[in-house]
């Protein structure tokens, strides 16, 4: 259970937490959306069996909001992973054969941003990255059940130890009382 633990630490540590503090996103604000349209296709591919790709394509929607009712109007990005993969589009579908449907599914996030019109964003605080993202990967409730279950475990495991342990020595002494007596 202890190994577990450590184990969990380990990879969670590598993965959550690491991505978590990379971010530079960290301010929590209030975005009003300016502008959300479908600017152009992207190119793109899928998979359609065992080494086995084609070629199909996905609308850019770009969105642009303005930061705690501010004049600057900066890029909005649905998460850490579009400023990777393609940092002029505000969502990446996966890849389809249907245009057609990646298309609405585009339109359809597109419109649900222009009826909301303010929408809570992360910003970088130190304005090194000129843009915002919609929602976190990792946010602190997600660091904090990484963290907190391993804890949970490691702690289960060293009482578990502690009362083996504890065990022992209870029949040893208790051993030693009885030659004692005789």
């Amino acid at each position: 259970m202890v190994l577990l633990s450590v184990m969990m630490y380990f990879v969670l540590g590598i993965t959550i937490l690491r991505s978590y503090s990379d971010s530079v996103w960290t301010n929590e604000a209030s975005c009003t959306i300016v502008n959300a349209t479908i600017v152009w296709d992207v190119n793109c591919s899928y998979s359609c069996g065992a080494e086995c790709w084609k070629r199909s394509r996905f609308p850019c929607l770009q969105v642009f909001v303005s930061v705690n009712s501010s004049q600057r109007a900066v890029r909005l990005l649905h998460n850490e992973e579009t400023q990777d993969n393609n940092p002029e589009c505000f969502y990446i579908p996966k890849c389809h054969k249907d245009y057609a449907a990646t298309h609405a599914i585009v339109q359809n996030i597109s419109e649900r941003l222009r009826s909301q019109h303010v929408v809570q964003c992360f910003v970088d605080p130190t304005d090194r990255v000129d843009s915002a993202i919609l929602t976190q990967i990792y946010s602190r409730v997600a660091v904090f059940h990484s963290l907190f279950w391993p804890t949970c475990t490691l702690i289960g495991g060293t009482v578990i130890i502690a009362m083996v342990k504890l065990t022992q020595y209870l029949s040893i002494m208790c051993e030693r009382l009885s030659r004692f007596k005789r």
